[in-house]
């Protein structure tokens, strides 16, 4: 059998045959599946861009420089700080006063003290009757004490120095009331009275349990003024020194050298020392009626008002418009030095606004009216540079 073949194609008709084969190949693979997953393509990887897209901008012009605004600084306000004067002034005081001075001032509906020393330990000596009577006061508002429970004072309760009250005591004693018995120890600074008194409300551990339960700290009291002034003088206490003048007899019998070093050791670490700045924090506490009742705060400062003692001291500078209500404490003098000159007390406005102040001249050979000067001096400060804002 003779096989005919083909004619021969040209080039064109064979690409149009692969063309078509290839085309068939394609559908029946999109029919039908390998059982494999096809690969993945990739894309190769491109740097991302991870900041905001931007559209290019035509270039700015430089930014001018502006002044800064003025800072606008409050107005002083009184009742966040002090008056930079008042501070500038007790600082004066304090660093140009001859001999160991500590003053503080707090204005008592704020929240600021100014201070010289003001955490220095001073001795108080009667100012420390204060606290006596805060003790007392608190005894009556819880129920322990009366105002005018009855005690009679006897000639073996005497004491030392000022004691107007030993006039009063006869063979039979003197019979009072609690409430008398504070009157006298505040508005006279009675020695016998505020001993009593102490006596009365558990003696020195209750005193210190009052004022550790009212917060205040850097208060100190010592064991009364029989054993606190025959201590610090280099004796011993004897019931006599009571009597008469035998206590000074008793006194001026010592050697100098005796007496110096018991009046040295008094002032390094007084039994009865305050720190300035706790004292006006009490009193501030005292006139916001936070240590007392109402009516117990309202009887003590009424007594204060009527001290009697230290007319020349911080009250002397107190100008007129203004009240003044205190306490006073004088301790011993060895030849030409005078220590615990003390005045604290609180001062207040015409518009009402009160300002605690302490002054306590722990030692000092300055004459009388030179510390009444520098008392003095104090509350004038304190009136120049009040503000009622």
């Amino acid at each position: 059998m003779k096989i005919k073949r083909r004619a021969p194609m040209d080039r064109r008709e064979r690409v149009r045959r692969r063309l078509g084969l290839t085309l068939v190949l394609a559908a029946l693979g999109a029919c039908v599946g390998s059982g494999e997953p096809r690969p993945m393509r990739v894309a190769a990887a491109v740097p991302r861009h991870t900041g905001p897209v931007t559209t290019p901008q035509k270039p700015r012009e430089p930014i001018k420089p502006v002044a800064n605004p003025p800072i606008a600084i409050p107005d002083y306000n009184p009742r966040s700080v002090p008056s930079p004067a008042l501070v500038s002034i007790i600082r004066s005081l304090g660093q140009n006063f001859n001999g160991k001075v500590g003053i503080a001032v707090r204005r008592v509906d704020a929240d600021w003290t100014v201070a010289w020393n003001g955490t220095d330990l001073f001795p108080q000596q009667s100012v420390s009757k204060l606290w006596v009577t805060m003790a007392m006061l608190d005894a009556v508002d819880r129920g322990k004490l009366r105002l005018s429970d009855s005690v009679t004072i006897r000639r073996e309760d005497l004491t030392l120095f000022n004691q107007p009250l030993a006039a009063m005591v006869d063979s039979d004693g003197f019979t009072t009331t609690i409430e008398d018995l504070m009157t006298r120890a505040m508005a006279q600074s009675d020695n016998t009275a505020n001993d009593m008194l102490l006596r009365k409300v558990g003696g020195p551990e209750a005193v210190r349990s009052f004022l550790a339960r009212r917060f205040v700290s850097n208060i100190r009291f010592g064991p009364g003024e029989r054993i606190l002034q025959s201590t610090t003088a280099g004796l011993s206490w004897n019931p006599s020194y009571a009597q008469g003048r035998n206590f000074y007899t008793a006194r001026a019998a010592l050697p100098m050298g005796v007496r110096q070093r018991a009046l040295d050791a008094y002032l390094a670490n007084p039994p009865d020392g305050a720190a300035p700045s706790s004292v006006v924090m009490a009193l501030a506490k005292l006139k916001r009626g936070e240590m007392l009742s109402p009516s117990s705060t309202s009887l003590l400062l009424d007594v204060m008002h009527r001290a009697k003692t230290g007319p020349q001291r911080i009250k002397g500078g107190v100008p007129p418009g203004w009240s003044y209500l205190h306490k006073t404490g004088t301790g011993q003098e060895l030849g030409p030095r005078a220590t615990g000159f003390n005045d604290i007390g609180i001062m207040t406005a015409p518009d009402g606004t009160s300002y605690a102040v302490a002054v306590f001249i722990g030692s000092t050979t300055v004459s009388i009216p030179e510390r009444w000067q520098l008392m003095q001096s104090v509350a004038r400060a304190i009136a120049a540079n009040h503000d009622k804002r």
